[in-house]
């Protein structure tokens, strides 16, 4: 078997807090889950605390980061946005992971990672809209509305679905939205 790395505990830690919340990232559980012992842990983290600082920013570069490298390939500042959100709505609703986190914004190191992710995403969206050639304050404005409705619809996607669009139906609606952001006047 190949040697496990800190990223691996740190990936295993999110799938449990996007499976139980923050709770479930207990080091016998996880070594369990990993088919390992507490030994391999301790090789990589003092302790459940540094895990959990581990996974949160596994969780900062793979869910904003990396997302947002993704789609600036995208030359066109509308496309980006509308690819920014179908991607990042689509990834929400698979994985609870965001919604858990958000329920757990009080803990210390999940309320650093949420304002500093929220602010990443909110200052990029802003930044795509100033591109299409909104004022700053109302580019943040059009950022921060996008962000809310993003987060709302990652937890109705998760706690009520049915009262989001069918997936057939998914793509017109994100357009709308989109749409309806992009209006001027």
């Amino acid at each position: 078997m190949a040697r496990l790395t800190a990223q691996d505990w740190a990936d295993a830690a999110l799938a449990a807090i996007g499976e139980r919340g923050l709770a479930a990232v207990a080091v016998e559980p996880l070594a369990a889950r990993l088919g390992t012992t507490k030994g391999s842990f301790y090789w990589h983290f003092t302790n459940r605390e540094a895990l959990i600082e581990a996974a949160l920013a596994r969780w900062e570069a793979l869910c904003t980061e990396e997302i947002i490298t993704a789609v600036e390939r995208e030359p066109d500042p509308e496309k980006r946005l509308r690819l920014l959100f179908a991607e990042a709505t689509a990834l929400a609703a698979e994985d609870p992971l965001e919604v858990s986190l958000l329920a757990t914004a009080g803990h210390p190191h999940v309320a650093a990672v949420l304002g500093r992710v929220t602010e990443r995403r909110i200052s990029y969206v802003a930044a795509l809209f100033e591109e299409l050639g909104f004022a700053p304050v109302e580019a943040r404005r059009r950022g921060l509305l996008a962000y809310t409705g993003y987060l709302g619809h990652t937890q109705l996607a998760h706690a009520v679905p049915e009262a989001l669009p069918r997936a057939e139906e998914r793509e017109a609606y994100l357009a709308s939205v989109l749409d309806a952001l992009l209006r001027r006047g």
